[in-house]
């Protein structure tokens, strides 16, 4: 038991103290100096069954105060719900509605709107990849621009803060950017010279040349988790920039464990490259980091019992920046063993669903590893 106690204490020391400070959630959107010109800037968006909340998404982005060209275009990729015609009301002569395509193989149908979109909006400067949910501050494009011509970043994404009203929301939400910038810790994407690649697929703003460079977005074509590919493959090309930020927020609700767990369990497994092995792997180390500590602190003795301790007060420690990020109570805290435990479970999820042939459900799509 002591050298479990010794291994978990490890752990989290070396989690806070060797991982670029992930856990500070010291990276923001704060503002930069405006720009003597500004350049041309068409945001993207791809839409599938939207009708909730692509009015809102959509107007947010008409309303932006931006100095220079900004358009919209919007994709409507085979919707039945009346999205496109809802998004025409909102978005007055910014926005441009073309029809999606059939869904070509080898392709995510997300990435594949995506293209038609980069495809039909001419040669802008930078191209802003939104998603349908994802609601705007009048000054969100200024900002971003901002960054990447003043900062000179070929990537800039923002971590959209996500909603955080239901039960399920306010416990699982703030654990799951925990988690991310756990795996892609915001300093070290946002080091110039080296340094892993990553981004938030809600709100991307590339610069279009780069992207050319990389060999466009079909690069990423079958990507689950497109942002993180897309993030990687703009940091071949130049420095890139991720931040936390309030000036964009998704309008989308996740208010039972159930929606929750469907998010995460759409790409989990193909965080782990669908493999078995890593997933066992992924399984042991989550029991080692989060669940060893709480039982070692309730039900162990002497110096193991300390150790376990301390690692749990370690953990709870480390959450409490995102939780006043996301203005929940600090005892959320304590409680993130038994959130990871869901975490955990949602990842087994994620693995069975793809056994099924089921994983990376979207709107009716199974797109876990498809193929070129």
């Amino acid at each position: 038991m002591t050298w479990i106690a010794t291994l978990t204490l490890a752990i989290w020391l070396g989690m806070i103290l060797l991982r670029d400070g992930f856990w500070l959630a010291r990276a923001r959107d704060t503002p930069l100096p405006d720009l003597a010109a500004w350049p041309r800037v068409t945001a993207v968006v791809p839409a599938r069954d939207e009708a909730e909340g692509i009015a809102q998404a959509i107007a947010s982005l008409a309303a932006q105060d931006y100095p220079g060209d900004f358009r919209v275009v919007l994709v409507d990729d085979s919707s039945s719900d009346g999205t496109a015609d809802l998004a025409r009301v909102a978005g007055g002569e910014r926005l441009t509605i073309l029809q999606g395509a059939p869904l070509a193989a080898g392709w995510t149908g997300k990435l594949w709107a995506v293209s038609q979109g980069i495809a039909a909006a001419g040669r802008p400067e930078y191209l802003l990849l939104t998603d349908a949910d994802i609601a705007h501050a009048p000054d969100s494009v200024r900002r971003l621009v901002a960054r990447a011509v003043g900062d000179r970043r070929v990537l800039v994404s923002l971590m959209a803060r996500l909603r955080c009203k239901s039960f399920a929301e306010r416990a699982l939400v703030p654990a799951f950017v925990f988690f991310f910038q756990l795996l892609y810790p915001f300093a070290e994407v946002n080091r110039r010279d080296r340094g892993r690649g990553a981004a938030a697929g809600g709100v991307m703003l590339v610069e279009r040349d780069a992207l050319e460079r990389a060999g466009g977005i079909g690069a990423v074509r079958g990507a689950l988790i497109d942002d993180c590919a897309f993030g990687a493959l703009l940091k071949t090309q130049g420095p890139i920039w991720l931040g936390l930020t309030d000036r964009a927020t998704s309008i989308r609700d996740y208010d039972t464990t159930e929606s929750v767990a469907a998010m995460i369990s759409r790409s989990a497994y193909a965080q782990l490259g669908y493999s078995p092995w890593l997933l066992a792997g992924t399984i042991v180390g989550l029991a080692l980091t989060y669940l060893a500590p709480p039982l070692l602190a309730l039900f162990g003795r002497g110096y193991a019992q300390a150790m376990g301790l301390t690692a749990w007060i370690l953990m709870a420690i480390a959450f409490q920046p995102m939780l006043r990020f996301y203005r929940r109570s600090p005892l959320w805290g304590a409680a993130l063993p038994a959130i990871a435990g869901f975490y955990a479970g949602c990842t087994m999820l994620s693995a069975w669903q793809h056994a099924r042939g089921r994983g990376g459900m979207w709107k009716g799509r199974a797109q876990a590893g498809v193929k070129a």
